[in-house]
């Protein structure tokens, strides 16, 4: 018996050190998305007016990066998200892509990371936004959902689609509530398993409506009153990983769908950034991204590395021990390294698509679907044209670099749709908001 028990306390040694591992290898994993919301407003990202406290003490646990890319509105970008692969390659490149026989991504076609993780043996679950990518979320891998069925500012409204059923609510229910309860809820009920969460927020899209913290705290300004809310939110998510003991076996990470919504921007260090969404300029694509797993994940780290939406679909693949199918092309690169802090193999360049518009953006250069190189130096305040004629010898590295990468990309030789109704050059058409 004296033999046998320092055998037991060495196997339970192991056997806990095996669970430690495997909870380091295949977190639980948290993606919150925040809608129309640029760098312009967080506080982490230099807002000069927006205070953001929990997304900002998200990135002092963890990596924040500077340079990630969506595409210039929702549908493209969680399409992206979704599926790890370009928008030509999978014909999510607008937001009327969806419409009846449009190009639109079908889930049978696509390998969506929900279904490859849930394959991996993952609880999967989502809440919020989600009309753009079309069919239903579990057609797309999550085991459980709630969504309504709106484009947009659902707020106040009664009715929403939980597991495909049709629930109404009682009036003065806010919609934002009944999403954050809903992800609270999947996370207690999974918290003995890894599981897989997207939440979806409906914040800060328009129209910008009263919150319940509205009355309470005396808010005039009701864009930064959701600004607010959606900051208290997140840090709701934090706490709960707390209470439950699963913070450090949680990856969150936490961004946007696109830039500001024009009418709604604000200065950095006192400037403008250069675009808003709906534009294929740089406000119009570049977003927040802050990743969080303590323990694991380098607190306070600021990385330049460039990210693109495509890039969370191999993170979590790789994070999740799920395998990618051989035989379709993907776009994403993982950061599993990064995450850990080591170097990785960061991507040289980000693509960005929005109907018959694209660019491939790098450090200091992008080059557009029409050749046009721009100089990126003083982004994301400004980008500079740089003719051909007046050359630079890193511009024309750079012009050779960037036309070979969109050569090789061949975007045009996707699944596209006319341009008809599509955001043009520079700007994104006038559209109904609701549609965006």
């Amino acid at each position: 018996m004296k033999t046998l028990l320092p055998i037991l306390a060495l196997l339970g040694i192991l056997c806990t050190d095996s669970l430690a591992a495997e909870a380091k290898a295949r977190p639980n994993i948290i993606f919150i998305l925040a809608d129309d919301l640029g760098l312009d407003g967080v506080g982490c990202y230099g807002s000069d007016k927006h205070k953001t406290p929990n997304i900002d003490k998200l990135a002092a646990s963890g990596t924040r990066f500077e340079t990630c890319y969506a595409a210039p509105l929702c549908g493209p970008s969680r399409c992206l998200l979704m599926t790890g692969r370009y928008a030509f390659r999978t014909g999510g490149i607008s937001n009327q892509s969806w419409r009846q026989n449009g190009p639109g991504a079908k889930s049978a076609d696509e390998n969506p990371i929900a279904k490859l993780l849930k394959q991996a043996g993952y609880a999967t679950g989502m809440a919020g936004k989600w009309r753009q990518v079309g069919e239903t979320p579990r057609d797309w891998g999550f085991d459980e959902y709630t969504t309504d069925p709106t484009a947009s500012g659902w707020y106040w409204q009664t009715n929403h689609l939980k597991n495909g059923e049709q629930i109404t609510v009682p009036e003065g229910t806010y919609a934002g509530d009944v999403v954050h309860d809903f992800a609270i809820d999947f996370i207690r009920k999974n918290k003995e398993k890894p599981f897989f969460f997207y939440y979806s927020m409906h914040h800060v899209h328009g129209p910008i409506l009263k919150t319940p913290d509205t009355a309470k705290e005396g808010a005039t300004d009701l864009y930064e009153d959701n600004i607010r809310y959606m900051d208290k939110q997140v840090g709701a998510v934090i706490a709960e990983l707390e209470k439950l003991g699963l913070r450090e076996k949680t990856l969150v990470i936490f961004s946007g769908d696109n830039g500001t919504a024009n009418g709604q921007p604000s200065p950095v260090g006192g400037r403008m950034i250069h675009g808003h969404k709906a534009s294929m300029l740089e406000g119009g694509s570049r977003v927040p991204f802050i990743a969080s797993w303590p323990g694991i994940t380098p607190a306070g780290k600021v990385s330049k590395d460039i990210v693109s939406f495509a890039d969370p679909h191999a993170t979590f693949a790789e994070l999740g021990g799920a395998k990618l199918p051989e035989g379709m092309k993907f776009d994403g690169r993982s950061l599993a390294a990064q995450l850990r802090g080591e170097k990785g193999t960061p991507r040289e360049w980000a693509y960005v698509q929005l109907g018959d518009k694209w660019f491939v953006r790098e450090a200091g250069f992008k080059m557009n679907q029409a050749a046009e190189l721009f100089d990126m130096s003083d982004a994301p305040f400004a980008e500079k044209p740089v003719a051909a004629a007046a050359d630079t010898e890193p511009s024309k590295a750079a012009r050779q670099r960037l036309t070979a990468v969109l050569a090789d990309l061949n975007p045009a030789g996707g699944k596209q749709e006319a341009a008809g109704g599509l955001p043009q050059k520079g700007g994104g058409g006038k559209r109904k908001q609701e549609t965006l």
